[in-house]
């Protein structure tokens, strides 16, 4: 058995299910929204409901989730977001900050619902 952390957290906008979340105003509440970028610090993945602005929506923070993808991947690679909330192959580019939101447990093409080791983390490589 894989232990999930799974949380509710209120969503400031529409999120759809199976997307990367973010802290959609980290400063001032613990609202979410989707990820629109490889730079926002993501939180985790939605589960198969979503929500849209003012639903409680869970987020796996940790474990097996799962995620639609917004390009091919393949089984192993680290995943970062889009700037639709989905899914992408994070590919480190010298001296720039990303945020990698997990691993993926299989291969897939852009629209595909794979399954994610979530493990949220930032990723940096030097110049």
């Amino acid at each position: 058995m894989i232990p999930t952390l799974i949380r509710a957290y209120e969503a400031s906008a529409a999120i759809g299910p199976y997307k990367i979340a973010k802290f959609s105003d980290a400063a001032a509440s613990t609202k979410i929204g989707p990820a629109a970028a490889n730079t926002d610090p993501v939180l985790g993945v939605t589960g198969q409901f979503g929500g849209a602005a003012g639903d409680m929506v869970d987020v796996t923070q940790s474990g097996i989730g799962q995620v639609t993808l917004g390009g091919t991947v393949t089984a192993g690679a680290e995943l970062t977001a889009d700037a639709n909330g989905n899914a992408i192959a994070a590919v480190p580019t010298a001296g720039v900050f990303m945020s990698v939101v997990g691993k993926a447990q299989a291969p897939g093409v852009a629209g595909d619902v794979i399954e994610i080791l979530v493990g949220p983390r930032a990723f940096y490589r030097g110049a």
